[in-house]
């Protein structure tokens, strides 16, 4: 697969470097929170993108808590009251118009990444390098001749329960947006080839075989980007997977098929399996609720990166010329998905 176009490392570490000052979110972190939103917004503005900032208010919801520490989710729960956040959603002008044949518009893709860290961390690889692959996406999609069905996502409160996820994905299918695909970019910027740095989470052996097989391969070494994928996004994880061996330098990778349905059934099952849960812990699972095929790209977080949720978690730790290779592959990606139903 031809890749579009070159994501730059030194434009992704500005990114990450402009985002990761310190925490970010809306409660314990707002004027940076602020700043960030504003960053992203020029950022996808220059690249010709049209955004919309999407406030959404929140009385009572289940999530998880913000605080430091790499706990599994489901040892997390907490009930929010009174949440007030803003997704931005960009698109480039005349990317939803009807196809040459009079029909209806061509169903978007998806392509997100959360804004918001938990308290006293700055969020470099969770997840500043995840939006900083959408703004270089911004910036190859957006020098295309022609305009792609992209849509662009960048979540506010996912530490918080995947808070601005859920909501994007009721509003977006309440406008009733024919909706392609969603590819999740979740910590992607840390990468370790020292043997046995990638770990594995308890019970992965019967609930992942394959995948724990190609890591064992490996030396137990954490230099790929996890494909997560369910049988809907198979097609998607292909061709993410060819773009990335196009990619340059050459990015390796290990998919993980995911084998609950799409649906609350789904979710449902990932409390009963725990192994099966932390392929949820992000925002693409909201998606996979409504049945839209979605994908999780990640260097896998606590398995991999010792500084995850911590204070350690800092620009100098990534991996940038990998990270150009991640978004290089998801731009590819996204350029060349289906436009049909």
């Amino acid at each position: 697969m031809q890749p579009i176009g070159q994501a730059t490392p030194h434009l992704l570490r500005r990114h990450v470097e402009s985002l990761a000052h310190g925490p970010r979110g809306r409660r314990h972190a707002p004027h940076a929170m602020a700043a960030a939103e504003a960053y992203v917004t020029e950022a996808l503005r220059a690249a010709g993108w049209q955004v919309f900032r999407e406030p959404f208010d929140v009385p009572v919801r289940v999530g998880s808590t913000d605080r430091p520490g790499t706990r599994a989710t489901p040892l997390k729960v907490r009930l929010h009251r009174g949440l007030s956040g803003a997704n931005l959603r960009a698109e480039l002008p005349g990317a939803d118009l009807p196809a040459s044949t009079g029909g209806p518009p061509p169903p978007t893709l998806v392509v997100g990444a959360h804004l918001d860290t938990v308290v006293d961390s700055p969020g470099a690889d969770d997840n500043a390098s995840g939006v900083a692959v959408v703004l270089e996406v911004a910036r190859l999609l957006g020098a295309l001749p022609v305009p792609p069905p992209v849509t662009l996502l960048v979540f506010d409160m996912e530490e918080l329960g995947l808070i601005g996820s859920r909501e994007a994905v009721r509003r977006l299918l309440g406008e009733r947006r024919a909706l392609g695909g969603m590819i999740c970019l979740e910590s992607v910027g840390y990468f370790s080839t020292e043997p046995d740095s990638q770990r594995l989470p308890s019970g992965a052996r019967l609930a992942m075989p394959e995948a724990v097989k190609a890591v064992r391969r490996s030396g137990g070494r954490g230099d790929f980007t996890l494909i997560v994928h369910r049988a809907s996004s198979r097609a998607l994880a292909d061709t993410w997977s060819a773009a990335a061996a196009a990619a340059s330098p050459v990015l390796p990778t290990v998919r993980l098929r995911d084998p609950r349905p799409d649906g609350r059934l789904g979710a449902l099952l990932g409390l009963a399996l725990p192994a099966l849960g932390n392929l949820d812990r992000s925002d693409h699972a909201p998606f996979w609720n409504h049945r839209v095929p979605a994908l999780m790209l990640t260097n896998t977080a606590n398995f991999r990166n010792d500084r995850y949720h911590r204070a350690g978690d800092t620009p100098d730790t990534l991996d940038y010329e990998r990270l150009a290779s991640v978004a290089t592959a998801t731009a590819t990606t996204a350029a060349a998905w289906p436009r049909g139903g």
